[in-house]
C-alpha cells in the first residue's frame, strides 16, 4: 500500500469559538492541547465537554473516588491552556454508546455553545501504533460528526426546541487530533511545552499507569518533531478535517 504524503495544510484558524468534545479527561491532552494553547493565546475561545467522567481509569481505585479526582485533573489541564469552561456528561466511562441519546446530548451542547468548529480525537479503529483504539473514542468521534449535523436540524431532537435550545447550523468543520488519516496541521513550536504541562496536571491519572504513564511525553514529542519536520516548523500536530458546513478551496 502506497505511503499518503504528510499534511501540508494548515488548519484554517480564521473562526473565533471551538467546542472540543472527547470521551474522557486526559483525551484532547494527547496532541490536540498544543494547538489549543496557541488558539486560545489568539483571543479564540474553546470550550471543552467530557463524555464521560473518566471514572473507570484507575485500576487500582474505585470508580466513586476517581470520577471527581480526573474531573478536577482536567479542570486544572484545560486552564493551563486558556480554557476555563469544562462541561462532563456523565456517561459510564469505558461502555459509551453510539446512538441518538449521544447525538441528542451532544447536539445540545452545540446549540448551547455555538461553535464555529469541532475538535475531537481520533475515531478510527486503530492509533498511529496499530493498537487497538477504544470503544469510547470512535463512537464519542461518530456521535461528534452526526450531532455537528443534527444541532443545525429544528427536526431532529425537537425536544431541545422545549428546552430553549435553537438550531445552530454554523459549525464549518471538525477537527480530528492524533487521526490516523490526517489532511492538515498546526504549527504548534511555540506552545509544545504548554501542551506537555497540561498533561502533567494529570498527576495521580499518570502516576497510576506505572511505566506507561512516564512514557507519553517523549512519544509525543518526537511525533510533534517528525510531523514538524514535514511541516516546516519545530513541532506540529496533525488533525483530520471533516467538513460540516464549509468547502475548501
Amino acid at each position: 500500500m502506497q505511503e499518503r504524503p504528510p499534511p501540508s495544510e494548515p488548519v484554517p484558524e480564521n473562526w473565533q469559538n471551538a467546542l472540543a468534545i472527547v470521551a474522557h479527561p486526559d483525551d484532547l491532552e494527547y496532541g490536540a492541547a498544543s494547538a489549543i494553547a496557541k488558539w486560545t493565546g489568539q483571543g479564540k475561545r474553546v470550550v471543552y465537554v467530557m463524555v464521560s467522567k473518566g471514572e473507570a481509569g484507575i485500576d487500582g481505585m474505585d470508580p466513586s473516588e476517581v470520577g471527581p479526582l480526573r474531573m478536577q485533573e482536567e479542570i486544572n489541564s484545560a486552564r493551563v491552556v486558556g480554557v476555563d469552561t469544562v462541561e462532563f456528561l456523565d456517561y459510564p466511562d469505558g461502555v459509551i454508546e453510539y446512538g441518538a441519546p449521544l447525538r441528542r446530548d451532544l447536539s445540545r451542547m452545540i446549540r448551547k455553545h455555538k461553535p464555529d468548529v469541532i475538535l475531537t480525537i481520533n475515531h478510527h479503529l486503530q492509533f498511529f501504533s496499530g493498537h487497538l483504539n477504544m470503544a469510547d473514542h470512535r463512537w464519542v468521534g461518530l456521535a461528534v460528526f452526526d450531532a455537528a449535523r443534527d444541532a443545525g436540524n429544528r427536526w431532529i431532537f425537537p425536544e431541545l426546541l422545549a428546552e430553549g435550545y435553537a438550531p445552530w447550523n454554523e459549525v464549518r468543520f471538525v477537527a480530528v487530533f492524533g487521526s490516523t488519516l490526517p489532511t492538515h496541521a498546526v504549527d504548534v513550536s511555540e506552545h509544545w511545552e504548554t501542551g506537555l504541562t497540561s498533561l502533567r496536571e494529570h498527576k495521580v491519572y499518570l502516576q497510576n499507569l506505572g511505566d506507561v504513564g512516564n512514557s507519553p511525553f517523549e512519544f509525543l514529542t518526537a511525533h510533534a518533531r517528525e510531523a514538524g519536520a514535514a511541516f516546516g516548523c519545530q513541532y506540529a500536530s496533525y488533525a483530520e478535517l471533516v467538513l460540516i458546513n464549509e468547502a475548501f478551496q
